[in-house]
């Protein structure tokens, strides 16, 4: 099924915004990202490039960001209060907004890969990867540091 039927399912208001992916990754990283320098985020392939693939969820595997991991970032996500939120992918365009969120659970998004939750103002990120298991599924909060 898809992510937006699950939702819709569970009394999700449900906007698909399809071009909106690269604006709201950059958004993400201006917001979880910002206290590192360019050369940073280089070295640690958040950008796309030749030999690897780029991700911005690199920030916590490379333990650039303060982030609770696997079964804490999912209870942390799933008690989360959720209003609005945006959901968007590391590599797509597609996007969806969503409100009266609150229903919205880790588990609806289980079956997705380097997908990205944030709420409307990008104060905590719910961030699920295609190596989940290995590295994530993180939460993290915009002002947390290492």
């Amino acid at each position: 099924m898809e992510l937006v039927d699950i939702l819709k399912k569970k009394k999700v208001k449900v906007t698909e915004i399809p071009k909106w992916g690269g604006y709201l990754r950059k958004q993400w990283e201006n917001n979880f990202a910002n206290h590192m320098s360019e050369k940073e985020k280089k070295s640690i392939f958040l950008y796309d490039t030749k030999d690897s693939c780029g991700y911005l969820w690199h920030i916590f595997s490379y333990d650039k960001k303060k982030a609770l991991k696997e079964e804490e970032a999912e209870k942390a996500f799933n008690n989360e209060p959720k209003d609005t939120c945006y959901i968007f992918y590391q590599h797509s365009d597609y996007a969806l907004m969503v409100k009266e969120a609150s229903r919205m659970t880790a588990n609806d998004i289980i079956d997705e890969t380097d997908i990205y939750v944030v709420n409307k103002d990008f104060n905590w990120t719910y961030v699920k990867t295609h190596e989940t298991g290995w590295c994530g599924p993180y939460f993290s909060r915009k002002g947390e540091k290492l």
